[in-house]
């Protein structure tokens, strides 16, 4: 796991309209990361559909050039990804499971990861928290746009935005170049 930093115009994940798509980010983390929350105690009944929301656009290469994102991330890049995180909502600890690039690539040994890039500047409430190798945990705050972190399946993580205003991040996920 490393911090990245993106140079490009994110304009179009900013601009584009979330309200086509709401959904809860737990659907599926509920059934397949049963070993995750055992670790921490169980899966609580407080979290529900109306406090995991998640607001997420899929674009492809038509929309966004995936040679400039790989070129930067040292990335083969497979699905690009933004999500709106309302305000008063998280995504509880998981770790990311490349369910679009296996279903793609189902016997592919090559390593995949994830970019989570922010798209705006920090503001207050907004805030990941991630796991390092050493399984300590840290949190991120105070970031610059374009800034963010890349991950492969191993790395659990978090987010919350207790702020008042949307969160918004893009995910680049596929197969990395170099680690």
């Amino acid at each position: 796991m490393y911090n990245i930093k993106l140079d490009y115009d994110f304009d179009i994940f900013l601009a584009a309209d979330y309200s086509i798509h709401e959904g809860s980010c737990i659907a599926h983390q509920v059934h397949e990361l049963t070993d995750i929350h055992a670790d921490y105690g169980g899966f609580p009944d407080s979290y529900d559909s109306e406090n995991t929301k998640i607001r997420q656009l899929w674009w492809d290469n038509t929309q966004v050039n995936f040679d400039t994102l790989a070129q930067q991330l040292s990335m083969e890049v497979i699905t690009v990804s933004s999500i709106l995180q309302p305000p008063g909502n998280t995504i509880p600890i998981h770790r990311d499971t490349f369910f679009q690039i296996n279903k793609q690539y189902p016997n592919d040994p090559r390593l995949k990861v994830r970019a989570n890039i922010y798209l705006e500047d920090w503001k207050v409430g907004h805030f990941l928290q991630y796991q390092q190798e050493d399984k300590s945990w840290h949190n991120s705050t105070h970031w610059k746009q374009g800034e963010g972190w890349m991950w492969d399946s191993k790395h659990l993580h978090l987010s919350a935005n207790a702020g008042m205003s949307p969160k918004y991040t893009l995910q680049v996920s596929g197969f990395l170049n170099e680690w």
